[in-house]
């Protein structure tokens, strides 16, 4: 990963979260940021950052950019953003945890789908969408998915994708919301659907669960196939 392009960039070391893409802690000019490496195509990684910026616009908080010394957003998937300071939440945050994430499904509803990524919807006749490959899954797999997600009504919007706490960060100006490597168009619930405390019904339960094994099939084995099996036990 080569930060040439923003100056004089010195690697501090490289952060916990970003599970499947290397996260760095740089400092620039003295300043804390981040740096991180993308597995996105161009399209779809201007479509995140695009949205990084609408979503500021709206009094969100989320990284902003740092651009390159003569003004790019991205070189060749590697993007730097300023650090969002905070706390990760505790038990009494994840009400406003999830209020602020259907804030951002009132504000974008009506997005166009992200470049090369698929809903739930799209997926219940296509095989292939963002992190996820139907065809690489055991066929009873890719039907226990399929029902799961055909449950799932209403209008899509943007979603987080994986609101879990590492990339969540409470400060005194509200909720700061990290990582939007999976965000795409989908139903609003699969956001809320694994927050700690959530009620939300079975076939949102069961829909998550279906997301999370489709989409880690291949980068995250162990993990989808254990929510695999869950979803299972309850199919």
């Amino acid at each position: 990963m080569s930060f040439a392009a923003w100056g004089a960039v010195s690697v501090v070391g490289r952060l916990g979260g970003g599970r499947r893409n290397e996260v760095l802690e740089l400092r620039l000019g003295g300043e804390r940021v981040v740096g991180r490496v993308s597995r996105r195509s161009v399209a779809s990684l201007d479509w995140e950052l695009d949205l990084l910026e609408f979503l500021s616009g709206a009094g969100f908080l989320v990284p902003a950019v740092v651009p390159t010394v003569d003004g790019r957003r991205q070189v060749d998937g590697v993007v730097v953003q300023r650090w969002l300071p905070g706390r990760e939440p505790t038990a009494d945050d994840w009400p406003a945890v999830a209020s602020e994430l259907r804030r951002l499904h009132s504000v974008t509803a009506g997005r166009p789908q992200r470049p090369d990524f698929r809903s739930t919807t799209e997926l219940l006749t296509v095989s292939h969408g963002g992190d996820v490959d139907l065809s690489v899954m055991p066929a009873w797999a890719v039907a226990a998915c399929r029902r799961a997600w055909a449950a799932l009504t209403g209008p899509q919007a943007v979603v987080h994708g994986d609101p879990c706490a590492e990339n969540v960060r409470v400060t005194a100006a509200g909720i700061g919301l990290l990582d939007w490597d999976e965000a795409r168009v989908d139903h609003p619930d699969l956001d809320l659907a694994d927050l700690p405390g959530s009620d939300l019904p079975y076939p949102v339960r069961a829909a998550i669960d279906a997301w999370e094994a489709a989409a880690g099939w291949q980068l995250e084995p162990d993990y989808a196939r254990s929510r695999l099996a869950r979803l299972a036990r309850s199919d």
